[in-house]
Formats: C-alpha cells, sequence, structure tokens
C-alpha cells in the first residue's frame, strides 16, 4: 500500500487531548511530502489540552497537505455543542467536553456564543473540513467502523462515528480492511481481511498507535512517554 509518489502510509489512533505523545509519534514517523498519514479521529475531549492537539494537526495539515483527517464521534458532539453541524451536542460535556473547553480557556457557564468566540476560527474551520470515511483500497479508513450487514454505499454517518460491538464482533463483505478507532484496547487489534483496531486507551493510560502499512509496523508511545517502540505486523506484509 503506497502513495502515488511510493511514499508510505501511517494511521494513527485516538488521540484524545494528549499533544506529548502525538509529538512523539510524529517526530518520529518523521513523514515527508511523499506520504500519506491518516489521523482517525477523537483528537479532543477528556486529555489534558485539546487545544493544542488541535494546533498540532492543523500545522501538520500545513506543512503535509495529502494527510487525512477523520471526524470522530468526540468532534461531531462538539460540532452540536457549538451550534454547528454533528450530533448529540447535550452529551458533549459530560463524555470529556469540560476538559476541552478548559483548554480553550472557556468557562463552565459561557453561552454559545461566547465559546464560539473564545475558539480560534482556524479551529472551527479545521473541525468542520473532517472526513467521515477515506477509502484508499484495499483499506477503509473510519473512526468507529461499518455496518456489518451493509454495503459500501449503504453505510451511514451514525455508524461509521459510533459503532462498536456489531462492527467488531462480526466479519463484514466490504472486500477492504477497515482501519478504525474509536474503542479502547490493550494493544491493537488485528481480524484480517476484516478489521484493524487502533485505539489503545492513550487517554486511560495506554499508549498511542501508529501503523505504518508498507513495512507492516506498528510505532507505540505510552501515556506520559516520550519513548517510542515499534514492533512488525507480520500479517500486514
Amino acid at each position: 500500500m503506497t502513495s502515488g509518489k511510493n511514499g508510505r502510509v501511517f494511521a494513527i489512533g485516538d488521540i484524545h487531548g494528549c499533544p506529548d505523545e502525538l509529538s512523539a509519534i510524529l517526530r518520529h514517523i518523521d513523514a515527508d511530502s511523499a506520504d500519506t498519514v491518516i489521523f482517525m479521529g477523537d483528537y479532543v475531549d477528556r486529555g489534558p489540552s485539546a487545544r493544542d492537539v488541535v494546533d498540532l494537526l492543523i500545522e501538520f495539515k500545513q506543512a503535509h497537505p495529502t494527510a487525512v483527517f477523520l471526524k470522530g464521534n468526540h468532534e461531531d458532539m462538539m460540532l452540536d455543542f457549538l451550534g454547528m453541524k454533528g450530533n448529540y451536542g447535550e452529551s458533549f460535556l459530560c463524555n470529556g467536553g469540560f476538559a476541552t473547553m478548559q483548554s480553550y480557556d472557556i468557562i463552565e457557564d459561557a453561552d454559545l456564543e461566547q465559546a464560539r468566540q473564545r475558539m480560534p476560527s482556524s479551529h472551527l474551520e479545521f473541525l468542520q473540513s473532517l472526513e467521515t470515511s477515506y477509502l484508499r483500497p484495499p483499506f477503509l479508513f473510519v473512526h468507529a467502523g461499518v455496518h456489518p450487514a451493509r454495503s459500501l454505499e449503504e453505510q451511514e454517518a451514525e455508524d461509521l462515528l459510533w459503532i462498536r460491538h456489531d462492527f467488531i464482533l462480526n466479519p463484514h463483505a466490504l472486500g477492504h480492511t477497515v482501519i478504525f478507532g474509536h474503542t479502547p484496547m490493550r494493544d491493537v487489534l488485528v481480524d484480517l481481511p476484516y478489521k484493524i483496531g487502533l485505539d489503545t486507551g492513550l487517554v486511560y493510560g495506554g499508549k498511542l498507535s501508529c501503523l505504518e502499512f508498507t513495512e507492516g509496523r506498528c510505532f507505540q508511545v505510552n501515556r506520559g512517554s516520550k519513548k517510542v517502540s515499534s514492533y512488525r505486523i507480520k500479517s500486514l506484509r
């Protein structure tokens, strides 16, 4: 799996407001202009600084225009909370959104207009630009997964952002290996040819995982660490 310029392809799991570990991974992989880096969503909520994470992602996007940024269910809730296109904004604050608002110095009793005004316009534009899926055969990248009984054309955004066990516990017939995050696990889930899960619970004291597809190597950094380790997933090669 390579880009048109024969570059490498990476996918990075759920970050959840942890900028230090994201910085460590990005420094380690040292992506160049020929590489494609796909971010799997859930950049905000629960962790110490969602604002710093979004700053890092915007900076990375400016330097790497081919990077792909998927929307997670937490970005979708955040957008709806801010009065933009999304869903379940009423659940945003109780699902880690308080930490996100604090990172933007938005006080608890701020009204909607005040909250939007305190957020940089570049951050709002970034959140509104996120994609729900990215197809790069033989892989399909989505935040949460797919409905296993539906074709690719029949998939709904609700499932792409929220589905869990119905997807994880069942095979599908899409003809693509689905790369996803959303559901935290102890380590990368490899269930070929159906799926690979990259959410390894960083914000809960786990790891941030980054999978490089050409060599089948997984890079990981533990919560609170800047040291990146790696191992090879032999079945990917």
